[in-house]
């Protein structure tokens, strides 16, 4: 017989914050780190990804620090550099870890391919892969998975749907 899990879940608190493209959804933890930004109308997609990354979770209202809501409103409101200041804790295997962190490096105003992501994280083949983590990010606009774009330079794919990530990518100053 399989021996049951006796750990707790994970609790997190779950606020929302209104923004020029819809109800963002902020999970954050104890610390008060963000753990899942994502959109209200993609909370079940959140909802998945959080259980994929952590297991069973306590999500409950909750309100989420000041400074990390006036950071995110002052990035819709065109302070871009803002996004900086906000604290981010994340889960999942290390390739998409990395992944997630190389996301963060990508200055506003500028989009990559999902090739050069991956040759940036020196798995230059890794191209699917990359696309896919990229597709598992749980920390949507403060780990900037709308700045990746095509080969081509075509927008493709995005967890917000493309309406989003094209709106993202012109308040960052990217034609598209």
């Amino acid at each position: 017989m399989a021996a049951r899990s006796t750990s707790l879940p994970e609790r997190f608190g779950l606020d929302r914050l209104a923004t020029p493209i819809g109800t963002a959804l902020l999970v954050t933890d104890a610390e008060g780190a963000l753990r899942a930004l994502d959109w209200d109308d993609y909370e079940h997609r959140m909802r998945e990804l959080l259980r994929l990354h952590y297991g069973a979770v306590d999500l409950s209202n909750g309100s989420a620090p000041a400074a990390m809501k006036a950071a995110l409103s002052d990035y819709f409101a065109g302070n871009l550099g803002r996004l900086s200041a906000i604290a981010w804790r994340i889960a999942g295997t290390p390739f998409q870890q990395k992944v997630w962190t190389a996301l963060a490096q990508i200055p506003a105003g500028t989009t990559m391919s999902y090739g050069a992501l991956a040759a940036r994280i020196d798995m230059p083949r890794a191209i699917r892969a990359v696309g896919h983590a990229n597709g598992s990010n749980p920390i949507s606009v403060v780990l900037p998975c709308h700045r990746l774009i095509g080969a081509d330079g075509s927008l493709v794919k995005y967890g917000g749907g493309l309406e989003r990530k094209r709106w993202l990518l012109r308040h960052e100053g990217v034609e598209v």
